[in-house]
């Protein structure tokens, strides 16, 4: 049983070995790594005031159920 165990860990790792995926280099000069970096700070800054804004919503709209619920329970 150890040795039909082996085999099919052996396969295993085979066929593992040529599903690897291996990353390709970066070709992208500095100039461009540069540009490619300042945009994407910029598109987080506009994310994070957005996701404040859901956040503020969301924190309202439990408010309103916690008061809501509350009365529920005082009947």
């Amino acid at each position: 049983m150890d040795k039909r165990l082996a085999k099919r860990h052996k396969r295993k790792v085979a066929r593992a070995k040529m599903n690897v995926k291996t990353s390709e280099p970066d070709v992208r000069t500095p100039e461009q790594v540069r540009a490619d970096r300042e945009a994407s700070q910029v598109n987080s800054n506009s994310a994070a005031i957005q996701s404040v804004g859901a956040a503020s919503r969301t924190a309202r709209s439990s408010a309103a159920t916690s008061t809501g619920s509350s009365a529920k329970t005082a009947v």
